[in-house]
């Protein structure tokens, strides 16, 4: 595989409206011919006989069923509260009445 060229790595910055200077062209190319070198790599390993995996280990469902169980009353929710009122939390007003939304 070819090396990643410095006028690629500046048709990338144009296309990704990066601006880069002449430095950052070789600093960049040569990063992101490491990268692409990397992913090279794993395509070479991966093979047919392999299947495609989601996890490192086999998982199965780590999910618990969903039971109904009580909830709080309005009374026990509320009974923590400093103020309610009509079975909710009543709180300092933050916006004036003529404060459209």
């Amino acid at each position: 595989m070819a090396a990643i060229s410095r006028e690629e790595v500046a048709h990338l910055a144009r296309l990704s409206r990066l601006a880069v200077t002449e430095e950052e062209l070789d600093t960049f190319a040569g990063q992101l011919d490491v990268i692409l070198q990397s992913v090279a790599q794993v395509g070479e390993v991966a093979a047919a006989d392999i299947p495609p995996t989601s996890h490192s280990v086999p998982l199965t469902n780590v999910l618990r069923e969903d039971v109904v169980v009580p909830g709080l009353s309005p009374q026990e929710a509320l009974s923590g509260a400093p103020d309610a009122e009509e079975q909710r939390f009543r709180v300092p007003r933050i916006l004036d009445e003529d404060v459209a939304s």
